[in-house]
């Protein structure tokens, strides 16, 4: 059913704001260029890029599927998806009435990349870009502050600067770090980030130079996807059992495309050992599931289906209702749409939490 077709049902159900937590714009190396200086282009055109791990196999995503991307997301005019503004108004930020969207650039930003100064230079630029050419244009679209996370001293400068400027809604980390989130390599990143008043957002993928399981890497895509929410368990229980919340009591994490329904079980999995084995970490003060449900916030996107849509709801529940965030990951093959992705059973207060109320307070929108 194409745009013209759908706008009348949208518009008719466009009664309150939604605000989108993943959408995923697309740029190239050229449009960084004005950020990048002469000595960076040239390394870029010269060298190109050295991230920890390539697609080793060849393209990560399903031929079926052609840049993850829905088939209907290509511009008229030509280009990738999610790289015309215009068009993308017309698709999604107007079609379906959204308030705010929060960009999440998965490439290219320099993240993952083995120089650490290019992984700056890269990040600053995507920045830059992001500023100058959405949300100039579109207000409504705010940045993610991209960080050269795997090196402690450029991450925390990028953050220093933009310290403040309330068009960045949170700090950005891809989920595959070269070690766990936990770790005391990265305290300095979460330090900045509070001190900034940014939540830190994690979105699955990333170069880490690893497998996301721990025994080699997936042979079918079905796996790389399905195992996103496994590899990111590994990293919540590390921020938790490290002890990061009790050094950083107001820091926040978004975890986004992660999917949800697993939250609730490692919560309990963490709570029974931490009882038998409390005393070989002191500093937790309270159950790791206390931090979980206080620290973290999840998107809808890709959310969980059962058969039973109250399991669901359930666990919606377990993880807190202002703690859900609604996403579409626009343009990705997976979308899901604002009107038809959320259980029915929810309460009208619930939805406009959802799609709203849970982001505008996270981010502090107005």
């Amino acid at each position: 059913m194409n745009i013209e077709v759908r706008r009348p049902e949208r518009a008719a159900k466009a009664r309150i704001g939604i605000i989108d937590c993943d959408i995923h714009p697309k740029s190239s190396l050229d449009d960084l260029r004005p950020y990048l200086s002469n000595r960076w282009w040239n390394y870029l055109q010269t060298y190109g890029q050295r991230q920890r791990h390539g697609y080793v196999k060849g393209f990560p995503y399903p031929k079926s599927q052609p840049l993850a991307c829905r088939r209907d997301a290509w511009p008229p005019g030509g280009g990738l998806p999610a790289s015309d503004l215009d068009f993308m108004r017309e698709q999604h930020l107007d079609l379906y009435g959204i308030e705010w969207g929060v960009m999440n650039p998965l490439s290219p930003s320099g993240q993952g990349e083995q120089n650490d100064e290019l992984s700056a230079a890269m990040a600053f630029a995507a920045n830059e870009y992001q500023l100058e050419g959405w949300n100039k244009r579109d207000p409504r679209l705010k940045a993610s502050l991209i960080i050269p996370y795997e090196n402690t001293e450029f991450a925390c400068a990028e953050i220093r600067k933009r310290a403040g400027d309330r068009r960045f809604a949170h700090v950005l980390f891809l989920s595959r770090t070269s070690e766990l989130l936990g770790r005391r390599r990265y305290w300095p990143i979460f330090e900045s980030a509070v001190e900034a008043g940014f939540p830190v957002g994690i979105h699955v993928f990333g170069y880490s130079g690893r497998p996301m399981s721990n025994t080699g890497w997936p042979s079918f895509y079905i796996e790389e996807i399905t195992e996103h929410s496994a590899s990111l368990q590994a990293s919540v229980a590390s921020l938790i059992i490290e002890g990061v919340f009790e050094r950083y009591p107001e820091l926040k994490i978004v975890l986004i495309e992660a999917g949800f329904a697993w939250i609730p079980a490692l919560g309990w999995r963490l709570d029974q050992n931490w009882k038998r084995m409390k005393d070989e970490v002191p500093h937790l003060r309270r159950a790791p599931s206390e931090y979980l449900r206080e620290h973290f916030w999840v998107s809808t996107q890709p959310m969980e289906e059962s058969e039973d849509p109250d399991h669901v709801i359930e666990v919606m529940d377990w993880i807190g209702w202002d703690k859900i965030l609604f996403a579409s990951d626009y343009p990705h093959w997976d979308f899901d749409d604002p009107f038809r992705a959320l259980p029915p059973g929810l309460t009208e207060e619930q939805r406009n939490k959802i799609y709203a109320g849970n982001a505008r307070a996270l981010y502090r929108f107005a």
